[in-house]
């Protein structure tokens, strides 16, 4: 059983796709869990600041030397060798592992030393202890991009040989490290207790991959060879990837510097609300883009372009199909998710409406963000990763500038301040700076998803507009819909039950979402949606059966 577990392959995107989101789903369950812990063990406080700011650098560098490499290198590359020789594939493998791993661990090294001056450049608002704890947190947390680089390179691999359904395993025993660091390491070893849980994270993720990677043929070689021509090609693709993805995490960087100087729990609130509305978007556009990323890349290599854009064509409507309702409902469940999901122990009311608003105001970016997901993934398998590097610089300075501007806004305009506290329901709240940083966010992904579609359409013109076009208008008649229904619903049982109970709000939550589903998926019928049908017939019908896409 073990033996074919490990050999266990899954050749349509759509069935990739499903095992991906199911796995994403449960990591996002995990997730979900881990958070209300992180939030009920230590509230939205200096704690948790110390903990968040300690992930970005570490998450910078993993991104910059590694996880570029993966999307919009590793994977066309090692294709290209597959399908001449696969010892060859595996030869330029063992290379890959070895300069890369080698350099990164050089620079983690490095960084380690240099923790203190990293703090004080990317939390400025961090002192005495606070800054000493971020520091150690940091340091240990430089473990993490080692074993993650070399575990996601191994990911990208294994999904060219469509063995999704182990890599989907991974961010699933990534999230039990972390939740074992908050209940078992943090009473023993205080607050570097989380650190360690994600180093043990990372162990896990990676240890799960590795048996089927030698089953499916890999075997080590100790060459280590820069001069080698899949090293050069690797480092040329990736390089405006990752100068990409850097700007990228840049974002992250500039928020939590401007948050660090903001009141205690800024850095917690923005990265607690902000992980809220990414875990369903990760659930469906990377699932989807990570499934037919390999698919697509192929298509393109074969330089069948009616294909490639047939393939992009249909991902695109089911994002929108999938991510517009998503947007809406947390939109209008924002309140009743926070208090279900983070309400709990230290986890007090102010936090609880701070996390709400902010949560809100991220819904709105939803889409785009799915958007700016596949869309870069798309423009990697057409080998061509200069576009997203240069909108990803631009919208980052924009970004930084934007949330400098709102936050400065909110310190000096009362009327500005007046406005969003009314219309956020936030009376009372002191801690409105948090508030511009999501603010900006929001605005500039919205920019940064437009730029993309605008610079895709403009570089394969052939695509069919009209087809998405006609998709995203049933899809936003069906939204609306949708959430009329869930807003008289919550209303309805707002009435009834206890909303100051976990379960009074717990079943308000879920019965309007049970509404929301109902009516989407029966106005979407109603109206003859092809995204329904192929979700229906691709997901259930081509999962139990092994069809093709």
């Amino acid at each position: 059983m073990i033996q074919k577990f490990f050999h266990s392959e899954t050749k349509s995107i759509s069935s990739a796709s499903l095992i991906l989101a199911v796995s994403y789903l449960l990591s996002a369950v995990l997730g979900l869990m881990r958070d209300r812990l992180l939030a009920g063990t230590f509230g939205a406080g200096n704690e948790l600041d110390v903990y968040y700011t300690a992930f970005t650098v570490p998450d910078f560098v993993a991104l910059i030397l590694i996880f570029g490499a993966i999307s919009a290198a590793v994977i066309p590359i090692f294709s290209s060798y597959l399908l001449k020789s696969k010892e060859e594939a595996f030869r330029y493998l063992s290379t890959l592992l070895n300069v890369f791993l080698g350099f990164l661990i050089i620079i983690c090294v490095i960084l380690m030393v240099f923790a203190p001056f990293l703090v004080s450049l990317i939390a400025p608002g961090f002192l005495g202890e606070k800054k000493e704890l971020a520091v150690l947190l940091m340091r240990i947390m430089f473990l993490s991009p080692i074993i993650l680089g070399a575990s996601n390179m191994i990911s990208g691999i294994l999904q060219v040989f469509h063995r999704f359904l182990i890599t989907a395993l991974s961010p699933l025993l990534y999230n039990l490290g972390i939740i074992i660091g908050i209940l078992f390491f943090v009473p023993a070893w205080g607050l570097a207790g989380l650190a360690w849980g994600v180093v043990l994270g990372g162990v896990l993720h990676l240890s799960v991959q590795l048996p089927a990677l030698f089953v499916s043929g890999f075997k080590y070689r100790l060459s280590f060879n820069l001069k080698d021509p899949g090293i050069l090609k690797t480092i040329k693709l990736m390089l405006p990837r990752s100068l990409g993805l850097g700007a990228g995490q840049l974002n992250t960087i500039a928020t939590t510097a401007i948050a660090s100087t903001l009141m205690a729990g800024s850095i917690a609130v923005f990265n607690l609300a902000n992980n809220l509305s990414s875990i369903l978007v990760n659930a469906i556009a990377v699932s989807v883009s990570t499934a037919s990323f390999p698919s697509m890349s192929l298509a393109f290599l074969k330089d069948d372009g009616e294909d490639f854009l047939r393939k992009f064509s249909g991902i695109l409507r089911q994002i929108i199909f999938l991510t517009l309702p998503i947007s809406f409902l947390l939109l209008i469940l924002r309140a009743q998710i926070v208090r279900v999901v983070l309400g709990a122990g230290k986890f007090d009311w102010g936090d609880t409406k701070l996390t709400t608003a902010c949560l809100g105001i991220l819904a709105l970016n939803l889409i785009a963000q799915a958007f700016i997901i596949f869309l870069s993934k798309t423009f990697y398998a057409a080998h061509n990763t200069k576009i997203p590097a240069i909108i990803s610089g631009l919208t980052v300075a924009f970004n930084i500038g934007l949330s400098l501007f709102l936050v400065w806004l909110l310190n000096f305009s009362e009327s500005f301040n007046f406005f969003l506290q009314n219309i956020l329901r936030l009376g009372g709240v002191k801690n409105m700076g948090v508030i511009g940083l999501a603010l900006a966010y929001s605005i500039t992904a919205i920019l940064e998803a437009g730029l993309l579609l605008y610079m895709f359409i403009k570089k394969f013109p052939k695509l069919q507009t009209k087809e998405i076009s006609a998709s995203f208008y049933k899809t936003l008649i069906a939204t609306l819909a949708m959430a009329v229904f869930t807003i008289l619903t919550r209303q309805i049982l707002g009435s009834v039950l206890s909303l100051q109970t976990f379960w009074g709000i717990f079943l308000q939550l879920a019965l309007s979402g049970i509404v929301a589903l109902v009516t989407y998926v029966g106005v979407s019928f109603y109206l003859k949606s092809a995204e329904l049908k192929t979700i229906s017939d691709s997901f259930l019908k081509k999962f139990l059966y092994a069809g093709k896409y």
